[in-house]
């Protein structure tokens, strides 16, 4: 159910006689306003994550804490026997 060329122009038409050129004009604005703030807002979003994903991570580390690391060393077969 598609509308043909002479079905929108008579939509048009009546669309100006209730609202008048100058509230579809600013209605014309207004949305092209929005959609151009809707690119911009998803344009920053993205370099922000590609920002993001391209800085190194920083661990925050509290150096008044008292933390034990263990390390294992697991010897392999080679070592085993230079020793033995």
């Amino acid at each position: 159910m598609s509308l043909s060329p002479m079905q929108l122009l008579i939509i048009l038409g009546i669309a100006l006689l209730i609202f008048g050129t100058s509230k579809l004009k600013n209605a014309g604005k207004d949305l092209g306003g929005a959609v151009k703030g809707f690119k911009d807002a998803v344009k920053d979003e993205e370099e922000a994550h590609s920002k993001a994903k391209n800085q190194p991570k920083v661990i925050d580390h509290d150096a008044s804490e008292n933390t034990e690391v263990k390390v294992t060393v697991e010897k392999t077969k080679a070592e085993d026997t230079h020793q033995s």
